[in-house]
Parts: C-alpha cells; structure tokens; sequence
C-alpha cells in the first residue's frame, strides 16, 4: 500500500510541475555552469503536515517557505513550496494531503544530477533498478525521473538545463552538508550508483567492526556515502545531512526539536569521519541528519 501510495504521489508531482503555470525556479542562479553528474543538486520534501513542518524547519534552521499553487487536472491543487535559506533556494517541499493518499509517505528525497537522463535512466533500468516516473520535462529546471535502486531506495535524477550548482567552499549552517544511503546491500547498491553515474567508489573500513564505508566521489569531489543499514528494520533509505557549526549549537538545537514538534531518533554522537550526529524526525515522521563541521576557512577568518 505504501509503494503504490510512493508512486502516485511521485506521478503526480511530477506531472504537475512539467505543466505548471508558475515556474519552479532553476536549482541554481547562475547561468551556464558546468554540470556536475553525481551531485545532489536538489531535495524535496514530502509531507502530511506542511504548517507544522515549516514551524519546525524555520524554529531550528530559519529556513524560509514560499507556497506555490500547482492546478492540475482532477486534484484542485497541489501546494508546492520553494525552500530558502539565507536568500538562496536550497530544496522544496510538496503537501500529500492534496494527492488523495491514506498513508504516510512523509520523507526527503535527494536529486542526482546527470549529464544524459535518458542514458541513466536505461542504465538503473538495465541494472536491476525500478523506474518510477519516465523523463519528464521541468521548463527552466531541466528534465527529470524518479529511480527505485535495487534494493527500494528512492531518488531522482535530473538533467539541468543550464548547469548545476557549483560546489561551495563553505556550507551555513542550516545548509545540507552530505547526503548517505543507508541500505542492505552495501556493495551491490555502490555498483549499482557508478553504473549509471561517473562514480569513483572507495572503501574505508570501519575501526572495531565488520562493516565498511564507501565514498562515491565524481569531479574529484566526495559526492555520497554508501553504508550498511544502521538502524534495525529500517527500509533501504537516502538520509540527508544538514551541517550545524558546532557541538554546542547541536545539543541547542536538539533541546528544541520535541518543542517545535519532532523527535530525536539517534541521540548526538562521535562520528569517525569527525564531528557529531543525531538523526531527528520532523513532525510528519520524515528523518533528517544533523553533523557538526567546521570549515578551515571559517577557521581562518576567525
């Protein structure tokens, strides 16, 4: 019940916004920039709860939500919002209540960039992954499709039309900061990836354990991390990350989360790469990482 409730809320969010009488705007300001397969360029958000998830996101984040109106067909509407931070667009959220949907399907889904749609595409299809929704054409964004890997992890590709954004040398606080697949097959679903993206893939072992972790990296810059499922019973998943400066402001924020209406799902912890994590849910149900960073240049400037 739930795939088939995930496929139509996908079909019909994607069908809505290739014929929008409002344009979305493009995943980045400027023009012409390089693309950049393999990238997340993008994140969507699917709610039940849109007025309590935006009172969550801008009491711990200061993200910012403008609603568009998507008229399409027999659904009246479909509330689309553009997610701001800083005055920069950084991801979107869409309202499942106007899909007519009875279950939950609350979650962030990360958008890949790609060079050749239709060529990942056939690939994921040929390499034992589920295709969702077909190439559709977004205007100004570009094309995109909706991919299940295989082993029923959800993400979009997209083919932007004038170029990807360029990677940051800082990222706010606030901003996402790196993005995991948590899944039950690690090694089959990093194959998977650098078969229908330009991935170079590297194992790290973990210390004191049996399992390891792969970073994706394309353009010579870490892109992803594959990783052996962590959390029991848990559905093959991207999980996104959102940085937090320090520790001091992680441990603030996560103090705030049952107020605004989430929960803590993973209390703070080390992290072998450096710094700390929590995995927290949003008042829809939907889970999101935060990872304390520091940034040299920051270090620099201070």
């Amino acid at each position: 019940m739930k795939l088939q409730g995930l496929l139509l809320t996908v079909s019909i969010l994607l069908v809505g916004c290739g014929n929008l009488s409002v344009k979305l705007p493009a995943v980045t300001d400027s023009n012409n920039t390089p693309s950049l397969p393999g990238k997340v360029i993008w994140h969507d958000l699917i709610t039940g709860k849109p007025e309590e998830s935006i009172r969550f996101y801008s009491g711990l984040f200061g993200w910012e939500f403008e609603k568009l109106s998507i008229r399409r067909g027999l659904f009246k509407a479909l509330d689309y919002y553009i997610i701001s931070l800083n005055n920069e667009v950084i991801g979107g959220m869409v309202d499942q209540n106007d899909l007519r949907v009875d279950v939950n399907l609350s979650q962030w889904v990360v958008v890949l960039s790609t060079d050749n749609l239709d060529a990942a595409v056939a690939k994921a299809r040929e390499e034992g992954g589920s295709v969702i929704a077909e190439p559709v054409d977004l205007k100004a964004r570009g094309r995109i499709a909706v991919v299940e890997d295989k082993q029923g992890a959800l993400f979009a590709l997209l083919q932007t039309k004038t170029g990807d954004p360029t990677d940051k040398p800082v990222i706010s606080s606030g901003d996402f900061l790196w993005n995991e697949l948590w899944t039950t097959d690690a090694k089959a679903a990093a194959t998977f990836y650098q078969a229908i993206l330009p991935y170079t893939v590297v194992e790290h072992e973990v210390k004191n354990t049996e399992r390891s972790y792969r970073v994706l990296s394309a353009q010579g810059e870490p892109r992803v991390g594959v990783m052996p499922m962590p959390v029991k019973d848990l559905a093959p998943t991207w999980v996104a990350y959102l940085r937090v400066a320090d520790s001091q402001s992680l441990d603030a924020m996560l103090a705030k989360v049952a107020t605004l209406g989430g929960s803590v799902l993973l209390p703070a912890q080390d992290r072998l790469v450096g710094g700390r994590a929590a995995l927290i849910a949003g008042p829809s149900g939907e889970g999101i990482a935060l990872q304390t960073w520091s940034f040299e240049t920051e270090k620099e400037g201070n």
